[in-house]
């Protein structure tokens, strides 16, 4: 079945070679359903048993790992290892995020609990981890997330996640992007703006344009681009460079600490710790794109897990300690909301720190788009693959060994909105993507564990959805008793109840299936608990944020109905074809055989 895949996909690569550098419909779209406008009638008239199959069918392990994959036409090289992984997903998550959102969860949120904050939030990105470490062994391919829901959940799940997900990945650069600006602007004694050109024929938070933003999206994607390895070698050059610096920090910021800051350790109470440490969880956010990297690792079932969990703990240790070190050097209530260690080294005379503490967010966000680009351009790729998007945005450079057409795609869109787009509204973009992307996973995770098609008992399927349906519901009441009162405990008390005994229920009821290759520990209560801890943090996240969503998935379904839908269903169509010509040429060969042994 692979080497039939695989003719195809040459046949397709040598028509494009044959065409040159031009492009074609084809390109975009050369599945059946739109060779013609008759045939995209037809599509459309079949939407309802075509949305329905898409719904109900799955992917493999399988097809993932080698047809969908093969699409690509050459293949991703394999230079990776665990050390690169560790500093990789370091660099990820570690950037301008834990100098930002300490300040205000600490002067108006938490106090010096805070730590608390940052140990709560720290494990329940951990337990995030762990889900995604699993899948990643099993499934090392460039679409992380994306593919693990194609399996478990099925492409219409899928899409919608990825298609949220990559919004992120885009408002996420562009605004590390022009955050970038910002703080080479506080090393150079200017103001942000004065690297900027004012265009005041614009609209408002449109107006000032950013060259550098473009630059050094620019520069990171050339990088990104020519070598995977070399981008990791002067990603763990910068991060471990980062590393000295918070290091430094916290030394410098330890010389000066007063412990009597810390007489008043939680004076906003329980609520505010578990509130600051909802807010405080995206200073997490990123390590999902280590999974991305699955294809040029070199042995998925080791390194995955040293790199993945092994960053998240040292990311863990580092936050708290600066956390702690922040409410020693200065008391709670004098901490500056906007930039927390730079005022708090001037108010110890330290002022010079500045400068170092501006030179650590500067590395910081260098790594952290240098992740953004890589990893939005190999989940790209892949969702490509399947057909999701233009087939053409799936090829691997033969020379390069990486998705350059894909990489180069996305930072265009990243430079277009971080050219024009101020922070305040890049800020209010970010919506609640990564987190509905981050409770799917650990579901499908729970499904992978304890459904298995063809095996699996229907009075067993009923019982498992009806956990899972139970599991979801009760994380979203705790979210929305949390949210509307701050007196709910009564009802949080309630709904954590009910969330206990589905997932006691799942445990005693149901068998979970044996790992392949690296096993997550604590089945079901691991991924239970991740849902159930990022429904929750969903409750902290304003209105807007919801709304936007909404209208965003809305835009997506439109183009799920009237070109996705189709384009997937032709593709799944066309390796179920193949499959059932490779099975029926095996049963030829293998009658022959006996044919023959029965002559002789």
């Amino acid at each position: 079945m692979v080497n039939n895949i695989s003719e195809n996909v040459d046949q397709r690569h040598n028509t494009l070679k044959k065409r040159g550098c031009g492009c074609s419909k084809d390109d975009f779209l050369p599945e059946e359903s739109f060779t013609s406008w008759g045939s995209y009638a037809q599509a459309l008239r079949e939407t309802k048993t075509r949305l329905k199959d898409r719904i109900l069918s799955r992917s493999s392990d399988q097809l993932e790992l080698h047809e969908v994959r093969d699409r690509s036409q050459h293949q991703m090289k394999k230079s990776l290892n665990w050390f690169d992984l560790i500093w990789f997903g370091i660099g990820a998550v570690m950037g301008a995020g834990v100098f930002v959102l300490t300040g205000e969860a600490t002067k108006n949120i938490a106090g010096p609990a805070v730590l608390l904050s940052y140990v709560i939030s720290g494990i329940s990105a951990l337990l995030s981890v762990l889900c995604y470490t699993e899948f990643s062994v099993e499934l090392p391919v460039a679409g992380g997330s994306f593919a693990y829901l194609r399996v478990e959940l099925g492409d219409f799940i899928a899409f919608i996640a990825a298609g949220n997900i990559l919004f992120e990945y885009i408002v996420s650069g562009a605004s590390v992007a022009r955050s970038w600006t910002s703080y080479f602007a506080t090393l150079c004694n200017h103001k942000p703006d004065d690297f900027r050109i004012n265009v005041s024929s614009l609209a408002e938070g449109y107006n000032h344009l950013d060259p550098i933003a473009i630059v050094v999206s620019m520069v990171i994607c050339v990088g990104a681009s020519l070598s995977m390895k070399g981008s990791s070698r002067f990603n763990s050059f910068v991060t471990i460079v980062h590393i000295i610096v918070m290091v430094f920090i916290l030394v410098a910021g330890l010389s000066k600490a007063n412990v009597a800051n810390y007489s008043s350790f939680a004076p906003y109470g329980a609520r505010g710790v578990l509130k600051a440490a909802a807010m405080l969880f995206f200073a997490y956010v990123g390590f999902d794109g280590v999974a991305t990297l699955g294809e040029e690792i070199k042995n998925p079932g080791r390194d995955i897990p040293l790199g993945l969990i092994g960053s998240m703990v040292v990311i863990i240790t580092i936050y708290c300690l600066l956390a702690a070190t922040l409410c020693l050097m200065q008391p709670f209530n004098q901490v500056d909301v906007d930039a927390p260690f730079t005022i708090a080294f001037q108010a110890v005379g330290m002022n010079w720190a500045k400068y170092i503490v501006a030179f650590g967010a500067l590395k910081g966000m260098t790594t952290v788009l240098l992740a953004n680009i890589i990893s939005q351009a190999r989940y790209f790729t892949h969702i490509a693959r399947t057909h999701m998007a233009p087939p053409f945005l799936a090829a691997i450079s033969e020379k390069t060994g990486t998705p350059v057409t894909a990489t180069v795609i996305m930072t265009a869109a990243n430079c277009i909105m971080a050219f024009f787009t101020s922070l305040d509204i890049l800020a209010n973009l970010v919506s609640i993507a990564t987190l509905f992307v981050f409770s799917l996973v650990p579901l499908a995770l729970l499904v992978r564990r304890y459904y298995v098609s063809g095996e699996t008992s229907d009075a067993d399927r009923k019982k498992l959805i009806l956990f899972l349906v139970v599991i979801t519901l009760s994380s979203i009441g705790s979210g929305v008793c949390w949210a509307i009162s701050e007196n709910a405990w009564l009802g949080c008390i309630i709904t954590v109840g009910v969330w206990f005994f589905a997932t006691l229920g799942l445990n005693l009821m149901l068998k979970a299936r044996k790992p392949k290759v690296w096993g997550l520990p604590l089945m079901p209560w691991i991924p239970s608990a991740s849902v159930a801890i990022n429904v929750f943090i969903m409750s902290s996240i304003d209105g807007a944020s919801f709304v936007r969503f909404s209208v965003w998935t809305a835009i997506l379904l439109v183009y799920y109905l009237l070109v996705g839908l189709h384009a997937t269903y032709d593709a799944a169509k066309e390796i179920g074809s193949n499959a059932s010509h490779i099975t029926d040429v095996e049963a030829n060969a293998a009658r022959t055989s006996e044919t023959g042994v029965a002559n002789n």
